[in-house]
């Protein structure tokens, strides 16, 4: 069974005001782009007539709305992600929508998502209010997540804390998001995040920002003493165990955000081990026709035996007891 793990959906009701129905990108109060608005966002049956052809048996649905956003716009989203489950028996699942900083009404809205619901994770951003992962205010959060059984999904954030040297050339969508996702691992492992938390599950996004590029790099600074930074209280900070024990062993990764390019995602498993990635595909924003998700489907498949553990073979990672049945 393929579960598609990065899968976006967004309710017409939360569409800005300006949208005409063609796509349209809409640009932040920085003049930066921040999120492309089109009708497959919200239109199902387009969703699984696309799983149909592609081979993909179930979707996990996310909304960029309702990632790290207030109590009501969570709820409303949590209960139409829900419909959508129940409209498309058995092809849907849905992510749980809740402010990490939102307290207890936001821990009520996890709950319920969990126990009511039946979600089996959490979306949240790289960082949001200027608040990044590694922040001690989470740990309540980080605490509640693990003791729901809830994994967290870190997606990029779609609105950066310090833009302005993305002010050209679309970099913060195209770079300046992966950045993010590079960081929020870095911060994970090193602020202690994993290690407070060890029944904790997090999935990352977009192969950890292709952090297998750098590993190398991150791995070297690593080194304080080397690096002259052991005394410092912030930049000497180290996990309890070496870097590559969280990559092969803690976190999760997943195939979306390179637009369905085979190249990157085999560069990507240089470094990290294929039993620690799951598919996904960022439908319908980076890849949006059918036939470009089957061929990013079949790509997976010529990989042999680490492309079948990537497409089927590791949701238990996430999801031990399967994908959800379908609603009653």
């Amino acid at each position: 069974m393929i579960v598609d793990f990065q899968h976006h959906f967004t309710p017409l009701e939360f569409f800005p005001e300006g949208f005409g129905g063609e796509s349209k990108t809409f640009f932040d109060g920085n003049g930066v782009p921040s999120y492309s608005f089109h009708s497959l966002l919200f239109d199902l049956d387009a969703h699984i007539h696309m799983m149909d052809i592609a081979g993909i048996d179930v979707a996990m649905l996310s909304c960029a709305e309702g990632m790290c956003a207030e109590l009501e716009k969570s709820r409303l989203i949590n209960d139409r992600t829900h419909e959508a489950e129940r409209n498309y028996p058995g092809r849907f699942a849905g992510f749980a929508h809740a402010h990490p900083l939102g307290g207890a009404e936001a821990f009520a809205e996890l709950a319920r998502c969990r126990h009511e619901l039946g979600f089996r994770g959490v979306v949240v951003t790289t960082e949001f209010d200027g608040v990044t992962l590694d922040d001690p205010a989470l740990d309540p959060f980080w605490a509640e997540c693990q003791k729901l059984g809830l994994f967290v999904f870190i997606h990029p954030a779609l609105r950066l804390t310090w833009p302005q040297q993305f002010d050209a050339y679309d970099l913060a969508r195209s770079v300046g998001r992966e950045f993010s996702l590079i960081q929020a691992v870095i911060r994970l492992i090193n602020g202690g995040v994993l290690d407070r938390f060890p029944g904790l599950v997090v999935h990352v996004a977009h192969l950890g920002g292709g952090i297998a590029s750098v590993l190398g790099r991150v791995r070297s600074y690593q080194d304080k003493d080397f690096w002259g930074t052991g005394e410092s209280p912030r930049h000497g900070q180290l996990p309890e165990h070496d870097f590559d024990h969280y990559v092969s062993q803690r976190l999760i990764f997943d195939t979306a955000g390179f637009c369905g390019d085979m190249r990157s995602i085999r560069a990507s498993t240089v470094e990290l081990p294929t039993d620690r990635i799951v598919f996904a595909t960022d439908y319908p924003q980076e890849i949006r026709e059918p036939e470009a998700v089957k061929a990013f489907v079949d790509g997976m498949r010529e990989l042999g035996a680490d492309g079948a553990k990537i497409l089927s073979g590791n949701t238990g990672l996430l999801i031990p007891d399967g994908p959800p049945a379908a609603p009653q």
